[in-house]
């Protein structure tokens, strides 16, 4: 499984199409909300309109909804600009409409607001400048050109005097009620966008860096075959050569099986590779795979000492590639280097993940680099070359899976990997 796999849609989910759609969804309810208002006018017959001129702008409007869903159903990107010209027409449409029903002393004049608003929020800061100076030169003409509303009636000239300071609270509720379910909404869509903006570049950088180390590796990994096979000759003809010795047995014994470690080490890399090109990987149960793991790092840390508590109940499967065992064997080195003796593994889990902690009782994550560990060559032991978290948080990420590391309250570290379950 690749990072891409968790990097979200970039061209159907983006922030400007889904604002668009919110867009789509505020134009209609003030357009619905503005053909109830003309028709209960017209029912009642107490003002004369030009209802003409207001019908064309409505169906002007009504067809400016129609298009932009029919627009969202084709597989273009929404680009800004895009969203700035449907803001200018709203406000276009907007100028027209009042135009015909009173122009600047329409109380509803205040929904000016409301593009402003979203344009400030959602569209780059020119654009936001020029649907201002539309809006504004719109209001401004309306202070000049418009269309009175002419009462039929003396108590219709009344009603319309009382119900104009009504029609302003009303504007300004609807306005700030439109901003709190729309605009908010829209600049949380952008929000996530930025951020999700900002993982894909670190994720890329992040992609670089593990070429350039697998790049190295691989040549290493070449290199150290030849080395390998002659130590492995040298030392079975040095046992031959010293069996009445047999402290020097022991310890001929140990370097053979360290060398036979290294030499599995990279048949075992050559063979997950072979697999990561065909996108296989073995399944196997939590426990099974952490007894797996142990054994190699007891081959490879004879020194350590340590102490495993598994949860009761039925061990939930896991899919474990080759870089994944290598991302535990790394933690486990780590806690090792910080103190060999007794270190505590815990092996817990739920519906959905599997969850493991090794604390070591060394002194601790420094507080001034606790933030910037998994960087690459970034390291707290002196002889380290700051890889081994670096490539286990990469690996553990690519599974799907996170690394946390953070300093027990009782002194030590404790490195926490959380994997999902295999389905989930």
């Amino acid at each position: 499984m690749s990072n891409a796999a968790f990097r979200p849609p970039i061209l159907l989910l983006s922030a400007s199409r889904q604002n668009l759609l919110r867009l789509v969804w505020l134009r209609l309810s003030v357009w619905l909300a503005q053909v109830c208002s003309v028709a209960v006018i017209w029912w009642q017959g107490d003002f004369v309109l030009p209802y003409a001129g207001i019908a064309v702008c409505l169906s002007a409007a009504g067809a400016l909804i129609m298009f932009t869903v029919l627009r969202l159903r084709v597989r273009w990107p929404v680009t800004d600009l895009e969203y700035g010209v449907h803001l200018a027409l709203d406000i276009l449409l907007f100028t027209a409409l009042l135009y015909f029903s009173g122009g600047a002393t329409n109380p509803f004049v205040s929904y000016y607001l409301v593009p402003l608003a979203i344009a400030a929020t959602t569209v780059p800061w020119r654009q936001s400048v020029m649907l201002s100076a539309l809006a504004l030169s719109g209001y401004s003409l309306l202070l000049l050109f418009y269309r009175p509303i002419h009462a039929q009636t003396i108590a219709a000239r009344e009603l319309l005097v009382s119900t104009h300071l009504f029609g302003m609270w009303l504007s300004l509720a609807m306005a700030a009620g439109l901003l709190t379910l729309f605009v908010a909404p829209m600049a949380a869509s952008l929000r996530r966008q930025l951020r999700q903006q900002a993982e894909r570049r670190e994720l890329s950088l992040r992609d670089e860096q593990l070429l350039a180390v697998a790049t190295q590796a691989a040549g290493a990994a070449h290199e150290l075959g030849t080395p390998l096979s002659t130590m492995s000759v040298l030392l079975k003809e040095l046992r031959q050569d010293h069996k009445d010795n047999p402290a020097l047995q022991d310890d001929l014994a140990l370097l053979q099986a360290q060398v036979a470690q290294c030499k599995h080490s990279l048949q075992t890399l050559v063979r997950s590779a072979e697999r990561e090109r065909q996108h296989s990987a073995p399944s196997l149960d939590a426990h099974t795979w952490l007894v797996q793991v142990l054994e190699r790092f007891s081959l490879m840390r004879p020194e350590a000492s340590w102490r495993l508590q598994v949860q009761a109940g039925e061990v939930p499967v896991l899919s474990v590639p080759a870089d994944l065992s290598q991302a535990l064997l790394n933690l486990l080195n780590n806690a090792a280097d910080a103190c060999a003796d007794n270190l505590r593994l815990e092996l817990s889990w739920d519906s959905r993940e599997v969850c493991l902690r090794i604390r070591d009782h060394g002194p601790g994550l420094p507080m001034g680099m606790a933030e910037q560990l998994g960087t690459p060559f970034l390291t707290t032991k002196g002889g380290g070359l700051g890889l081994g978290l670096f490539l286990s948080q990469a690996s553990v990420n690519r599974a799907g899976g996170r690394v946390t590391l953070y300093n027990h309250e009782e002194g030590g570290t404790v490195s926490e990997l959380v994997l999902p379950r295999k389905g989930i």
